[in-house]
C-alpha cells in the first residue's frame, strides 16, 4: 500500500501525463549544448518552432525571436530554434552554432541539434508540422505555432516577422486564452 501511495505521489508531482500530452508534442528533444527537452511538459503552452541558419539573410530575425522569449516565456511561451543546413547556410557544428547564436544575438530560447527540416530526410517533429499545415518550410526562418491544444497548428514563410501582427496576434489571445495574460 505504501508502495502505491508513493506511486500516486509522484505521478501526480509530474508536469504532464502521457495522457494529457498531446501526440505532436509526445517526444523529446535534443538541444545544442547535448541535453535533452520532454516536449510534454509544455502541454498547454504555446510553442514558436522556427527552423534557422546562421548564415541566412534572415538571421536578424533571432533578436525579435528571443525578445518575444524574454518578454512572453515567463507567461508560458515557448520559442524552439530548429538549425538546419537544408538550404546551405547553417555553420558545421553544434558549438559553432551555439557561439554565434550566444555571441551574435543573445539567444537563450532552446535551439536544438541541427537537422533536416524539409523532404524526405526531415526530422519527424518537423515531417509532422508540415503534415499538420500542409507547409513545408521552403526557406530559413519558416515559423510553426502550435497552440496550448498541441492540435491547432499555424504556419507562417520566411518573410513574417515573429513580431509580426499576425504572430503576435495568436500569441496574446492564446496566452489570454490559458489564463496567462
Amino acid at each position: 500500500m505504501y508502495k502505491i501511495v508513493l506511486f500516486s505521489i509522484f505521478l501526480l508531482s509530474c508536469p504532464a501525463y502521457a495522457a494529457d500530452c498531446p501526440q505532436l508534442l509526445d517526444r523529446t528533444l535534443h538541444t545544442l549544448q547535448g541535453g535533452t527537452i520532454n516536449m510534454c511538459q509544455f502541454a498547454g503552452k504555446p510553442i514558436l518552432v522556427v527552423n534557422t541558419a546562421s548564415k541566412c539573410g534572415y538571421t536578424s530575425q533571432f533578436e525579435k525571436l528571443e525578445g518575444m522569449y524574454g518578454k512572453y516565456k515567463n507567461r508560458g511561451l515557448l520559442v524552439l530554434g530548429f538549425p538546419s543546413d537544408d538550404f546551405h547556410q547553417e555553420l558545421s557544428g553544434n558549438n559553432e552554432i551555439a557561439q554565434f547564436c550566444i555571441l551574435t544575438y543573445n539567444v537563450k530560447f532552446p535551439m536544438m541539434e541541427p537537422s533536416h527540416v524539409t523532404g524526405p530526410q526531415a526530422n519527424a517533429f518537423f515531417k509532422e508540422l508540415s503534415k499538420a499545415t500542409g507547409s513545408e518550410p521552403g526557406w530559413n526562418f519558416h515559423k510553426y505555432l502550435i497552440a496550448p491544444d498541441g492540435k491547432t497548428i499555424y504556419s507562417f514563410d520566411t518573410p513574417v516577422e515573429p513580431d509580426s501582427p499576425e504572430i503576435l496576434g495568436k500569441i496574446m489571445a492564446m496566452l489570454k486564452t490559458a489564463g496567462r495574460d
